[in-house]
């Protein structure tokens, strides 16, 4: 009789170590297996995250939930991509331009203004479809207001003389066929008793209301006296982006 407990004894702790318990099924899948809700009736509370890990509940392709460990750190890099995503701003434009450049004129523009030949291969940022290499111009996806930003360096940004025609910087808006100057700047010249300098480096840097649909345009004003090899030496660059409705 002895014999007989002992041996029951050991198969049960036989069982207990090496089966797989169910609970609401018949066929568990893991050492233990719900099929049901789970109720807890109290938990110490961690004061705070480092440390410890987190349960989850994934559905694998069986249909089955596995719970596992999680580092928090996981759940918070989700969360701040998904903001990022949904929050990106595709209104973001910005090139820059070191060399070669060229100023190119049409009959809208308005009387010495001419636009600065940026390209999309030039771009810094931004989707090249909000760039036309057409007209060079950087479309408006939606109305707004825009932070925009101009600079521009003529040659080495210093000339030993003061350019006549006062010749400076211009953000250009083309809005359903009419061209208008937003914004400009002219460069900085100055007389002194032996000699005449020009500062020919300026930025234009502001806020602007736009409309969807609107052409934004970068160039010169005043450009007709300019001297076409200190251009091809000169350097400008631009960015653009929505910041508010």
């Amino acid at each position: 009789m002895k014999t007989k407990v002992c041996s029951a004894i050991l198969s049960l702790i036989a069982i207990n170590t090496f089966s797989q318990v169910g609970i609401g099924t018949s066929t568990p899948l893991a050492m233990l297996d719900v099929n049901g809700t789970m109720k807890i009736r109290s938990t110490p509370i961690a004061p705070a995250l480092p440390g410890y890990q987190i349960l989850a509940v994934n559905q694998n392709s069986g249909g089955d939930f596995m719970v596992a460990q999680v580092n928090p750190q996981l759940i918070v890099d989700a969360a701040v991509n998904a903001i990022n995503t949904a929050n990106a701003n595709t209104s973001v434009y910005s090139a820059k331009k070191t060399t070669g450049i060229t100023l190119l004129s049409l009959g809208l523009f308005p009387t010495g203004f001419r636009a600065v030949d940026f390209l999309q291969a030039e771009r810094t940022l931004g989707s090249t479809s909000l760039f036309s290499d057409t007209d060079n111009s950087y479309t408006v996806p939606t109305s707004g207001v825009y932070a925009i930003g101009f600079s521009f360096r003529y040659g080495t940004g210093l000339q030993a003389a003061v350019l006549s025609n006062s010749p400076g910087v211009g953000i250009l808006r083309t809005r359903a066929g009419v061209a208008t100057l937003i914004d400009s700047r002219a460069f900085s010249g100055a007389n002194l008793l032996l000699l005449s300098l020009t500062i020919s480096e300026t930025s234009l840097n502001s806020l602007y209301t736009l409309q969807s649909g609107d052409k934004i345009t970068f160039g010169l004003t005043g450009s007709s006296v300019l001297d076409a090899g200190l251009l091809g030496s000169s350097t400008g660059s631009f960015y653009i982006y929505k910041v508010s409705n």
